[in-house]
């Protein structure tokens, strides 16, 4: 057998520990357990759950988006302003996507033509677009929207404690887990991740796949800017600050390598799951947020350890001895 024995035993690790850790916050956190607590839980955790989806394809391929929060707030920004001036509602969502794209084309352009390293660029357009949302906007914000988009942001999927706000990832996550797994495309980012030597002597057009990837998570980021202007009511440009620290950390305590390669969106619904109890239980024990901050950056190196020692220990094992695949 291959490592995807030990990737299936990651995910069940996780699995468990989501399950025991929801369990205990059911069982001895008050007001955990009931229906609007589990439901903001849920939004909470929207923009987060949209944005890990194109990380976990940028981290297997050896790149990394370190701007994907300020996209978002940028974004935001540019949603609000042209709701602002009167435009129609779709007029506005467009806009922003085309505002996302851009962002992620220019971080593709920078690291796919001048080859310039992704986390270096990215930590530059990190404060750049949000400096850009800043020019737009100022410290002011808009608060005022169609009824119809509030409500998208507020309302649950009737009687059940599921947020409008969580149907963009479900939408979503099924097309990213087919095309990692299943498609042409999800082979050649494992290849470009796993060899890029190889990959590229294989024929593989890899600055085009890493290109369409940034540009995708643009997207996608706008897209979670639009769900965040939802539930906030508000758009502004210090939004989602601090998100990137979450996101990055739901993807490696998933099991996607920081080196690339490797990864599974099955490990990584059980780190959003997780993640996203602890930040729960942790804000009805009334601990503040740059407390929270400090668990989730601990739970960040515990990932990159543990990430490490979990792979050690199943090469040791029977079936961890054949090399991996790259569908795995």
């Amino acid at each position: 057998m291959s490592r995807l024995a030990g990737y299936l035993n990651w995910d069940l690790f996780l699995a468990i520990l989501a399950l025991l850790t929801l369990g205990y916050a059911a069982a001895f956190v008050p007001g955990f357990a009931t229906a609007f607590n589990i439901s903001q839980a849920i939004a909470g955790m929207s923009e987060k759950a949209l944005i890990v989806l194109p990380m976990v394809l940028l981290i297997i391929a050896r790149e990394i988006d370190l701007s994907v929060a300020s996209i978002l707030a940028l974004t935001s920004v540019v949603f609000g302003v042209i709701i602002a001036i009167g435009a129609p509602l779709p007029l506005a969502i467009l806009a922003a996507l085309l505002a996302g794209a851009a962002a992620g084309a220019f971080n593709g352009a920078l690291v796919t033509a001048l080859r310039l390293p992704s986390l270096v660029v990215t930590l530059g357009t990190l404060a750049m677009f949000r400096g850009i949302g800043y020019i737009i906007l100022g410290t002011a914000s808009v608060n005022q929207f169609p009824d119809a988009f509030l409500n998208f942001g507020i309302y649950n999927i009737g009687d059940t404690p599921l947020p409008w706000t969580i149907v963009p990832f479900l939408l979503l996550a099924p097309v990213f887990a087919v095309v990692l797994q299943k498609t042409p495309t999800g082979r050649r980012i494992y290849a470009i991740g796993g060899n890029p030597d190889t990959a590229r002597y294989s024929g593989v057009r890899m600055r085009r796949i890493q290109f369409s990837l940034f540009i995708v998570s643009g997207i996608v980021s706008a897209i979670a800017g639009i769900v965040f202007t939802a539930r906030l009511a508000n758009a502004r440009a210090n939004n989602a600050v601090g998100f990137e620290l979450d996101i990055i950390t739901i993807a490696l305590l998933g099991g996607v390598s920081v080196f690339g390669g490797r990864g599974r969106l099955t490990g990584v619904l059980w780190a959003l799951v997780l993640v996203a109890t602890i930040r729960n239980v942790l804000g009805l024990s009334q601990i503040g947020g740059d407390a929270q901050g400090t668990v989730i950056g601990l739970l960040l190196i515990v990932s990159l350890f543990a990430g490490s020692t979990a792979e050690r220990l199943f090469e040791r094992l029977p079936f961890g001895r054949a090399p991996l695949q790259s569908g795995d």
